[in-house]
């Protein structure tokens, strides 16, 4: 495990256990937002997300489980090099070998979506091409650059595939972006406009035996439910539909997660923390 002087104390998320060595699960903050194109903050995501999960039952009725009978621990909020990308996202890659290496999954709360990277370069040194990608997303993010940088939460997910081309990477919601992306996507991707949960159901079949990580970018929802984030995007899913789709996922051999782009200083009463709290309590009682 990474020292503790890498990391801070914003609080626990509900029904962490104090045992780092029998947790299966580890939940890392990762506050950092240097390339949000829009709206910034969504640094303060983590903290507040953990904060929303003191709203939340640990018993869940859609799936009859509690939060006690599994074991999960909370690391806190990864300390990174403020306005520095490559030095943080080498930081985040660093803390996630570690958690690999100690045989346990990762769970992030970004922070914007870049940090998808710098988990994902240590899951496909892992995994390989075994790995199963699903993305959440209002926008596709297969940019090669944006305003001439290559390191962007709109670039992440053309730089994860850059590094194993052909993986298995499902795009699912997605509603915004740029002409040469989509069509990038048609030939690299499997790409599903607009909708979740049915094009959901019809590639459980063809993941089910892979190992799979899932990238969940918080404004697949509608901003009508999720306003909170940094670039709302309208079209989008209701919360209902994004609590079914992780239930769909239920008992599968999900290896690790990531929520992001949480930014409370947008929120409006808190509606976007306590979702995307739900939305992991969910994911730790469906498929941790």
């Amino acid at each position: 495990m990474i020292e503790g002087k890498y990391f801070v104390d914003p609080g626990k998320f509900l029904g962490a256990t104090e045992d780092y060595e029998k947790a299966e699960v580890v939940i890392v903050g990762l506050p950092m937002d240097y390339t949000v194109s829009f709206k910034a903050g969504s640094r303060f995501g983590p903290a507040a997300i953990r904060q929303a999960s003191y709203g939340l039952e640990y018993y869940s009725v859609y799936l009859d489980r509690r939060l006690e009978d599994k074991k999960f621990y909370d690391l806190g909020d990864l300390v990174l090099p403020y306005g520095n990308v490559e030095k943080s996202l080498d930081l985040i890659s660093k803390a996630t070998e570690d958690i690999l290496k100690s045989g346990k999954k990762g769970l992030f709360l970004g922070g914007e979506h870049l940090v998808t990277y710098g988990i994902l370069k240590e899951y496909l040194k892992k995994y390989e091409d075994n790995l199963v990608i699903l993305h959440f997303d209002a926008h596709t993010d297969l940019r090669e650059e944006f305003f001439g940088e290559v390191y962007s939460h709109a670039t992440v997910m053309r730089k994860v595939w850059d590094i194993a081309k052909g993986i298995k990477m499902y795009n699912f919601g997605i509603r915004s972006g740029e002409k040469e992306e989509f069509e990038f996507a048609e030939k690299n991707t499997h790409m599903f406009l607009y909708e979740v949960v049915e094009p959901l159901k019809g590639v459980i079949d063809d993941i089910k035996d892979y190992p799979i990580y899932i990238s969940w970018d918080i404004d697949v929802v509608d901003p009508a439910f999720a306003p909170g984030t940094g670039t709302p995007e309208p079209g989008g899913i209701t919360t209902k539909e994004a609590l079914e789709a992780i239930h769909i996922l239920k008992d599968l051999n999900v290896v690790g997660m990531d929520l992001v782009e949480v930014s409370p200083s947008h929120d409006i009463a808190g509606i976007t923390s306590i979702l995307a709290a739900k939305l992991i309590r969910e994911s730790i009682l469906s498929f941790f």
